[in-house]
């Protein structure tokens, strides 16, 4: 998917065993122009699914609004039951900035779309998250107390106005319920399963490490509350985590259902592993995990380092095993399949590997070698930095464990993870580099008749240029550390593989080169249009003298080792 800006939104409609309804209200998300349908998870004993689509935040505004709209038509709040807590035919709608878009764009988005279900479908709406309008209702669980059975209770209170839509039970929300709009980062819907089928034991458990934590009590079991009557709680062990335990008759096993809220505080595997903690102070043991719906690559990819990192081993590991390790470690298979491809939201969107780094190699060489300025020296000078970046790894790797390198374990874990890094975002700067040399020749192909069109064409060029320019700028300033760590390696790594570290000295100065050439050509081309940058000039001269000291350090200790 190639737009620039990037909006997820993750309705969860109350229907989660009728297929027929399911694929009608997804069906409406495939009609719209540049939203992509990511993931349909229904639940049969939550009788609830999670439907997962990104998109522009234009087309994810009007797939939204149809998906609300569908949904209730199709859903009858009035005979609806599951084990989940829910408010409507489509409970929540949250969006969720991905790229290129802030939480407050998001919220904009959020209100638009609240208004108009209000506005057009009758349907009491409320806004939740970074949405709300009133601290209260920030709290999802706030805005939801009492689910469907309250609200003819509590519409027609002041207290309880909807942001949105009417305030009073009418027979039109009687059928579709209220829906709650909102606004707020990436959540991970993430179930740690139990050997028990104990539902009592399972929430006591997510009373303990969930946010919110569970009522005190005091000596004789009575709840504890304070002088104004609120009753007092006992905070849980994990931060910005939201859970209950429920007991599901289809896995014959009770669960731990969490949202993870913000996982920059709080990881999955941290999740699995605090469960498996005080599931084991009780006597039961966590035997796997369940996802519901995605998950960003970098959860997994910290969830398999931390395992491996456990185990002793070296977490310098390509993305893909560190992902197996993550699945294998969390028991994410235990209920089912699970397949990366499928759950992992930048592989579904497709924001994970270029054109160019998809091919094999003889179709990338052969691609190469047509009369296509592009790919260039660009992208090839990215590409050798990237096998400098791994052979690093590589050299880094074959020390851990080995005896007689005892002492500098620690020091090649962490460059193997390092070069790791390196070789991936040197690998997207393959991709980005042609991009940036397809937008220059785009702005070449604006029209140039008229006064007018010509100073627009040439402050087009200007831009792309520039833009042209900081690609291989960003791959130059990456080298001189990767050539430090190559040098250093030469020196503690591996004997056997000096070699390696010989060659990945050489391709590293390569790429050097190469970036800085284009670096260099780009400046040109800005000067001829009065837009020189004498910045990046030294930016690149400082990065091609430190990669070319650490490049010559490691040729020389080399040549004098194998001599």
């Amino acid at each position: 998917m190639s737009a620039k800006k990037l909006v997820e939104c993750v309705p969860n409609i109350s229907e989660g065993r009728d297929r027929a309804v399911i694929e009608q209200v997804a069906a409406v998300i495939e009609k719209v122009e540049g939203v992509r349908l990511l993931d349909v998870d229904p639940g049969a004993d939550t009788n609830r699914t999670v439907i997962t689509f990104i998109g522009s935040p234009e087309g994810v505004e009007e797939a939204a609004f149809r998906v609300v709209e569908k949904a209730a038509e199709l859903i009858d709040m009035s005979h609806h039951s599951g084990a989940h807590p829910r408010h409507g035919a489509t409970d929540v709608c949250p969006f969720v900035p991905v790229r290129g878009v802030t939480m407050e764009e998001c919220v904009e988005v959020a209100r638009r779309v609240g208004l108009r279900i209000g506005k057009e479908l009758a349907i009491p709406v409320y806004l939740y998250e970074e949405a709300a309008q009133y601290p209260e209702r920030k709290n999802l669980a706030h805005v939801r107390r009492g689910e469907y059975e309250a609200l003819a209770g509590k519409l027609g209170q002041e207290e309880w106005k909807p942001d949105y839509g009417p305030n009073e039970f009418t027979p039109r929300v009687a059928r579709a319920g209220a829906t709650n709009v909102g606004a707020r980062r990436f959540l991970v819907a993430f179930n740690v399963n139990l050997n028990t089928r104990s539902r009592k034991l399972a929430h006591d458990i997510a009373l303990d490490v969930r946010e919110a934590g569970r009522a005190k009590r005091d000596e004789r079991g009575e709840i504890v509350r304070d002088a104004d009557g609120r009753v007092v709680k006992v905070p849980g062990t994990l931060k910005a985590v939201k859970g209950v335990g429920w007991s599901i008759p289809e896995y014959d096993r009770a669960q731990i259902s969490m949202n993870l809220v913000d996982t920059s505080i709080t990881k999955p595997h941290e999740a699995f592993e605090e469960v498996r903690a005080q599931a084991r102070k009780r006597g039961v043991r966590a035997t796997g995990s369940e996802l519901v719906g995605l998950i960003p690559e970098e959860d997994l990819l910290e969830a398999g380092r931390y395992y491996l990192r456990r185990a002793g081993q070296s977490a310098g590991a390509p993305r893909r095993q560190l992902i197996e390790t993550a699945i294998q470690s969390l028991g994410l298979r235990e209920l089912g399949a699970f397949d990366p491809t499928e759950k992992v939201i930048e592989y579904q969107a497709g924001l994970v590997d270029g054109r160019l780094i998809k091919m094999t190699n003889r179709e990338f060489v052969d691609e190469l070698s047509t009369d296509s300025p592009a790919p260039g020296g660009g992208s090839v000078a990215a590409l050798s930095a990237a096998h400098a970046a791994g052979l690093g790894a590589m050299v880094a790797n074959l020390t851990v464990g080995r005896k007689g390198y005892e002492a500098v374990q620690d020091k090649v874990k962490a460059i193997a993870e390092a070069c790791q890094a390196d070789k991936d975002f040197l690998l997207a700067a393959v991709d980005e580099d042609t991009d940036a040399f397809d937008r220059v020749m785009e702005a070449f192909r604006l029209p140039k008749k008229t006064d007018e069109q010509k100073k627009t064409r040439n402050q087009a060029v200007i831009v792309a240029t520039r833009g042209a320019t900081l690609v291989p700028l960003r791959v130059l300033e990456r080298l001189p550390e990767l050539a430090g760590r190559i040098a250093e390696l030469v020196e503690i790594g591996n004997k056997n593989s000096r070699s390696d570290a010989g060659v990945a000295a050489l391709t590293v100065l390569s790429g050097a080169e190469g970036a800085y050439l284009n670096v260099l050509t780009n400046l040109a081309a800005l000067e001829e249009r009065g837009a020189s940058d004498p910045e990046i000039r030294r930016r690149a001269d400082a990065a091609l003298a430190g990669t070319e000291h650490h490049a010559r350090q490691a040729r020389q200790s080399i040549r004098a080792a194998l001599a």
